[in-house]
Formats: structure tokens, sequence, C-alpha cells
């Protein structure tokens, strides 16, 4: 019955949906993911193949793991979700370095890394092993599209200081005099803080008015 009452229950798809993109975000909530958070957001592009790579493993891995979730043994359990991971991250590998390979190059090792990212892993343990089909498939878009959205915004802003422009179309003046660092790790330390805090603020102010 607990389980028939889920699949019915579409403000429980949309709370895990939305819980992914502001709540629980893998980035500036969680803290989730932080290696190609850091490392591949000097520009858009690559922020945005990183994010839907991750977005493509947590659907493909969630979808494995609820399928099998009755077959888990506790002892196999993350054997059994590392090996479903690399699977699917070894398909976006290959499937980047066959169709965009100017970009596999620019993410150099970062695509591999997904096998160990504590975003799916955690997803996998939290939701997919725990839940169905649907809610699985959910709840792996919500994160996978937070991750996402976290990674443009942060190289979005990253890109137009450092170059004067966003996805190569210049947005600011002839003018502007590029911020050099960042382009460089500080700028991604920095800019990350920044955004952290934001959120914090925010969240802060919305829990305080919830209270009144």
């Amino acid at each position: 019955m607990a389980a028939e009452s889920k699949a019915l229950n579409p403000g429980l798809y949309k709370q895990t949906l939305l819980a992914g993109l502001w709540r629980e975000n893998p980035v500036f909530r969680l803290l989730l993911g932080m290696c190609p958070t850091l490392a591949v957001t000097a520009a858009v592009k690559p922020a945005l193949t990183m994010g839907l790579s991750v977005i493509f493993v947590l659907i493909c891995s969630n979808i494995v793991v609820s399928l099998m979730r009755n077959l888990l043994k506790p002892h196999l359990r993350i054997l059994m979700f590392t090996l479903t991971i690399a699977t699917f991250v070894t398909i976006a590998d290959l499937f980047l370095k066959a169709f965009q390979p100017e970009m596999s190059e620019t993410l150099g090792p970062y695509v591999p890394l997904i096998i160990v990212n504590c975003i799916i892993i955690c997803r996998a343990e939290a939701c997919a092993s725990k839940n169905g089909l649907g809610l699985s498939i959910i709840d792996a878009l919500g994160m996978g599209v937070g991750f996402t959205f976290a990674l443009c915004v942060l190289a979005g802003i990253r890109e137009i200081l450092s170059t004067g422009a966003i996805w190569e179309i210049k947005v600011l003046p002839a003018g502007f005099v590029p911020w050099a660092a960042m382009s460089m790790p500080v700028g991604a330390f920095i800019t990350l803080g920044l955004l952290i805090g934001l959120v914090n603020k925010i969240s802060g102010k919305q829990a305080k008015s919830s209270c009144h």
C-alpha cells in the first residue's frame, strides 16, 4: 500500500523534483560533487557538457538500481552501485570521445571521475535502492538538473568576468579589463563561496518568512 500511495501521489513527485533544484541542491546546499564544480566551470560549454553527462548517468543508474533493489544484498550493495554507475560513465565518456573529441579533451579525466561522484552514489543509496522506478527517475532528474544549473551559473559568472563573453558571445563593453583570476582555481573558490553565501542568505530569509 505504501508503494502504491507513492505512485499515486503527484505532490511527492513535485517535492522530489524541486528538492534537487533548490532545497537540496547538490552544489549549493549539500556541497557534493565539488571536484567537477571547481574544475570545469571556467566556461559554460564544458560546465553544461559535464552537467548533461551527470544527468545521463544519474537517470540511467537510478533506473537500474531501482529495478534491482529487491535483489540487492547488504554486503554487495555499494559494489553493485559502483559497477552500474561505471557502465553508464563509460558510455558517456566514449560518446564524447566519438562525437565531441575537443570537449572530451577539455574535460579530461573529469568525465571518468563521475564514477566516484558522491551525488550519484548518494542518490542510488538514498532513493533508488528504496523506491520505485517513477520516483527514482524524478529524483535523478531533479538532482541532475540542480547540479547542472549550479555549474552553469558558476561558469557563466567566471566566463563573463574572465573574458567579457559568454558562450563566445561578447556581452561586456570593449573597454572591460578581463579578470584573469576568474579563469584560475582561485576564481572558482571565490565565486562558489559567494554563491553559497547568497543561497544561504536567501534560504534563511525564506525560512524566517515561513515561520511568521
